[in-house]
């Protein structure tokens, strides 16, 4: 049973919000250095609205994974996105169009090379 003050957040259509979360941590399969992760993330990004979708919301998502945490979630709740995975590696939108966003566009692996003056 809800009240006004209950704290599960609801957008208008009655769906309950998720609150993103930081991924868990991963290994790309061999250690990368910054700048592979770098061209990996752009070759993404300029490629995700082939994939499906609005590019609005391609975009909206590009600059909730560059974001922090409470930035993040005001875009993809100003955006209309749907979180289903709270690390955000699956949405969707209001039209149903699905996202997946590959853990390396949302944060950097545990094994990544750090550079000289890193």
């Amino acid at each position: 049973m809800g009240c006004i003050g209950s704290s599960q957040a609801r957008n208008e259509g009655g769906v309950k919000k998720k609150k993103i979360t930081k991924p868990k941590p991963w290994a790309h399969t061999e250690p990368i250095t910054r700048a592979q992760l770098t061209n990996m993330r752009e070759e993404f990004w300029d490629t995700s609205p082939h994939y499906g979708g609005q590019r609005e919301i391609w975009e909206a998502l590009r600059a909730a994974a560059e974001a922090d945490l409470k930035l993040a979630q005001t875009i993809v709740d100003s955006a209309g996105v749907i979180v289903q995975n709270r690390d955000l590696t699956l949405c969707w939108d209001e039209r149903g169009a699905r996202y997946e966003l590959p853990r390396y566009v949302l944060s950097d692996p545990t094994n990544l090379i750090r550079e000289e003056g890193q």
